[in-house]
């Protein structure tokens, strides 16, 4: 297996995909953020002093995705078709379980800005709620399912 993003002399380089077919795309990336109960009842009851964290969350998790090729150097700026950022609460973990669905049509996979998406939506967990609880870990970011091009559908196991 050859890696793409390096040339014949090792360097690196984005990869020309204009030959690649456009086709339907779509990438869910998932993660967590663990947190004290007392914290997540914060969350949970609306009272964080700095407001609405799941909905700040979401939309700075939708702003990310949006961004992802001005933050990873290689990523081709893609039109991106639909983001969303759905949040669960989990008491068993206890804290809360985040996912990005990011969607367009191109030549090229959104892996990456599903990832940024879930990735910056849980740090902005921690910044809205950081004052009452810096032990926050976040953890588990993967792609969950990622469809579409020549390599077809991958679902985590």
């Amino acid at each position: 297996m050859t890696l793409t993003h390096f040339d014949a002399h090792g360097h690196a380089h984005m990869v020309d995909v204009s030959e690649k077919d456009i086709t339907d795309r779509i990438a869910v990336a998932k993660a967590w953020i663990k947190m004290q109960p007392e914290t997540l009842d914060l969350i949970q009851k609306g009272e964080a002093k700095k407001g609405d964290v799941e909905g700040v969350a979401r939309l700075a998790g939708i702003m990310g995705a949006k961004k992802t090729s001005d933050l990873i150097p290689l990523c081709h700026p893609l039109p991106i078709a639909k983001v969303s950022i759905d949040i669960e609460t989990d008491t068993d973990l206890p804290g809360l379980r985040l996912s990005a669905t990011v969607k367009t049509t191109g030549q090229t996979g959104v892996e990456m800005e599903a990832l940024t998406a879930v990735s910056v939506a849980a740090l902005t967990v921690y910044d809205m709620v950081k004052a009452v609880d810096r032990g926050m870990e976040i953890g588990g970011t993967h792609v969950a399912l990622k469809d579409g091009g020549k390599s077809g559908r991958y679902t985590a196991s």
